[in-house]
């Protein structure tokens, strides 16, 4: 493993997104074509490189000045543990540090280290969303 260089950048290959959401088992994987538009779409995206290859990933969806929503932070599972996500989310805490909020969902056994980052469980609230047939 060489030093992990971040980035920021909205264009991957389909097989570079491809391959890092399959790592960790998520579906979206599964539609690299639609990942690629959707990085290309997303406000902001930092990454994680070994050598030419992505390990890491965070992308941010914003409305310019209020809030900021963390969409995905994935790291290929050969890299975690190493500090990775927490310098991911590193990059976006500064980048939006004049925001309202910065918002996120993450699955239970995550919490842990999301509240590690600063980030808190709301009070009274739920994340909803729906699902589209293709996933």
């Amino acid at each position: 493993m060489k030093e992990i260089q971040y980035k920021t950048t909205k264009n991957f290959s389909e097989n570079e997104l491809k391959d890092l959401f399959l790592s960790v088992n998520w579906s979206s994987g599964n539609y690299p074509d639609k990942l690629v538009i959707a990085m290309e779409n997303s406000s902001s995206v930092f990454t994680a490189w070994d050598g030419e290859r992505l390990v890491g990933l965070i992308n941010v969806l914003d409305d310019g000045i209020m809030t900021a929503y963390v969409h995905y932070l994935l790291i290929n599972p050969e890299f975690q543990g190493k500090g990775i996500g927490k310098s991911l989310v590193n990059y976006v805490k500064d980048k939006y540090k004049d925001y309202l909020r910065i918002v996120l969902i993450a699955y239970e056994k995550e919490t842990p280290f999301y509240k590690n980052m600063g980030f808190e469980i709301g009070d009274e609230k739920a994340p909803m969303f729906i699902t589209s047939l293709w996933t």
